[in-house]
């Protein structure tokens, strides 16, 4: 299956059993009757290879987009001859290169948006940005996802440096 649009190509395998015809402006995926994977399998096969074929004609014509937010004194990001450049605190500047079809977008040094035609490539991108310094639970610092709530920790308290404090 190839679903060609304004924002680029994107192909994929169809599985075995699984049918794809066009009707109109539809595409309907159905499933072939008295294949040897079983009822079952294929069932579990058709919906995955529908919702496949959804993702590859959105992204092909409006695209995907996921926004990473970089929360930290000194933390910020940069695009250096098409890696991405963050310095998060650690001795050294981490360089991370981008997969083609995948793009990153800086506002502000603290604000990233990664952008593509392939959902799952997008996704799998930015969850290797934020791999890098997910949150920290106590003081809230690190990469998240745009509008992610971080639930804090109550650290240590007491004077006899007790966590209980008596």
């Amino acid at each position: 299956m190839t679903v060609e649009g304004p924002r680029g190509t994107l192909t994929h395998e169809m599985m075995p059993g699984i049918q794809m015809k066009t009707e109109g402006q539809q595409l309907l995926v159905s499933i072939v009757a008295g294949h040897s994977l079983g009822e079952k399998a294929l069932g579990a096969s058709h919906g995955l290879t529908r919702a496949l074929l959804k993702n590859m004609v959105q992204g092909v014509a409006a695209g995907f987009e996921r926004k990473l937010e970089i929360q930290g004194v000194g933390y910020r990001a940069a695009l250096e001859k098409g890696k991405l450049s963050m310095s998060l605190g650690f001795s050294h500047p981490v360089v991370m290169e981008l997969p083609k079809g995948v793009s990153v977008d800086i506002e502000k040094q603290t604000l990233l948006t990664v952008k593509g035609v392939d959902k799952y490539l997008v996704g799998e991108t930015a969850a290797k940005i934020r791999r890098v310094k997910p949150p920290e639970v106590y003081k809230g610092t690190g990469i998240r996802y745009f509008g992610e709530y971080v639930r804090k920790k109550v650290g240590k308290t007491g004077a006899t440096g007790k966590a209980g404090g008596k």
